[in-house]
């Protein structure tokens, strides 16, 4: 019986996490993030595989968090991205692309 309701959990558990992954993939595309980033391409801005590379290992949500809110340039290059307030991304959606990004 116990075994039966860890299989139940891990797959309710596995449900939600796709559903957050699909949530930040349509808010990535919403919100106009790939009008300057590609999954796997350097557009404007940085391909996202090339952002979880740079962070990899890291606790870095909250910085992406703030670098999407601020805007800034430098860390991949010369060209800025501008700030992206939460008129245009809410915080919710912003949470679960950032996870998106970093799972590339």
């Amino acid at each position: 019986m116990k075994k039966v309701n860890v299989l139940l959990l891990a797959s309710f558990m596995a449900l939600g996490s796709g559903a957050a992954f699909a949530d930040g993939e349509a808010a990535l595309t919403k919100s106009g993030c790939m009008a300057c980033h590609a999954k796997d391409k350097k557009l404007v801005g940085p391909a996202f595989k090339d952002i979880a590379a740079k962070y990899k290992g890291q606790d870095a949500a909250a910085k992406l968090f703030e670098k999407v809110r601020k805007g800034g340039s430098g860390v991949f290059g010369p060209i800025p991205m501008s700030p992206n307030g939460a008129d245009k991304i809410g915080d919710g959606d912003l949470k679960d692309a950032i996870a998106v990004i970093l799972k590339s």
